[in-house]
């Protein structure tokens, strides 16, 4: 792996198969060398009253009533292991992204829509399919064509209709095209499609559409995304997405934001806090991104940011998923009651 890629986790789905009636989630991509330290190694969480973290879903986005922390509360009470199902309602109870399957979003995303429009909450999706993706590396593959991708968006963006949605669109695609991970004969095309996929969403009344832009650990410098957002349609989008899947502090991503968004005219962008919540594993080993240990749930998903500028905090990673073999970690995108408990043990809020 190089060294530019350490700072950044990489999503994967989940085979449907896995899924049983849920849609696929979104899953940590990392590669699968094993670690010393660990997470799966952590203690268990000292017993506290039941429901104690359980929040109130005052949050105005949709929560999935059968994600895998919610199957894994319902084991964990009929187990009579209460303190372990008052903590992971820390996520059960909070809204999560949904990435949508690779061979048919649709059949997922309607799911998704016909619930949270009953309850009239907001879903949000992540668009994971571009080709090419991951350069070739532990997120390999993506649709077979751009005639497939636009095929794969158009079925995506159907079957959103008008409920209200947020979009986070192709986490990795603009920053693997600025660190050169992507080779250079595919990025044309690339920034084709991603504004292509940009204008079919926007079609959609009541969907807001983000480009994925990477972390300030992983792109330093903003203006080195200026020019390829733009060429991704940015300007006929809602904004921007920051810190998908990865670590960095609210602050520190925001700081970054606020000089991308002024170089791109004032564009809006949305947060991803679902782990960051003690911020990046010290050091700059080539695995701090991949299970790292220690680490806590964000603030929980909201609109209210205190910012002008940032639209949202979201919940883009699905807690408690691993992001690959590191660390005593199960394969990438694989649930880990383990890790989910410490993510949530940990919370602030």
């Amino acid at each position: 792996m190089s060294g530019h890629r350490a700072f950044r986790v990489r999503t994967t789905l989940l085979l449907a198969a896995t899924l049983a009636a849920s849609v696929l989630t979104a899953a940590g991509c990392a590669p699968g060398t094993g670690g010393a330290g660990g997470a799966r190694g952590e203690e268990e969480p000292a017993q506290e009253p039941v429901g104690r973290s359980a929040p109130a879903n005052g949050s105005p986005f949709w929560v999935d009533p059968d994600s895998a922390a919610a199957r894994q509360v319902r084991a964990y009470v009929a187990q009579g292991r209460t303190a372990e199902a008052g903590l992971l309602r820390r996520i059960s109870e909070r809204p999560a992204a949904l990435w949508p399957a690779w061979d048919d979003p649709a059949a997922g995303i309607r799911r998704a829509v016909g619930d949270a429009a009953a309850k009239k909450k907001t879903v949000v999706l992540v668009a994971y399919n571009i080709p090419h993706r991951d350069c070739g590396l532990y997120s390999a593959g993506g649709a077979a064509s751009p005639e497939a991708y636009r095929q794969w968006i158009d079925s995506f963006a159907g079957a959103i209709g008008d409920t209200p949605a947020i979009v986070v669109l192709e986490p990795d695609a603009v920053p693997h095209v600025v660190d050169g991970c992507t080779p250079a004969q595919h990025h044309e095309e690339r920034y084709q499609l991603l504004s292509e996929a940009v204008d079919r969403l926007k079609r959609q009344p009541r969907t807001k559409v983000y480009l994925d832009a990477g972390n300030p650990a992983w792109i330093k410098d903003p203006g080195q995304l200026v020019e390829p957002l733009k060429r991704a349609g940015v300007a006929r989008a809602d904004g921007f997405a920051l810190n998908t899947s990865n670590f960095q502090t609210t602050p520190a991503v925001t700081a970054f934001g606020t000089e991308l968004s002024a170089l791109l005219g004032g564009a809006r962008f949305v947060i991803d806090t679902s782990r960051n919540g003690a911020g990046p594993l010290p050091g700059t080993g080539e695995e701090t991104w991949c299970n790292p240990p220690g680490r806590a749930l964000g603030t929980p998903p909201t609109e209210g940011t205190g910012d002008e500028r940032v639209d949202a905090y979201l919940w883009v990673k699905r807690p408690g998923e691993s992001d690959g073999t590191c660390r005593g970690g199960p394969a990438a995108g694989t649930w880990w009651p383990e890790y989910a408990l410490g993510l949530a043990r940990r919370a602030k809020e």
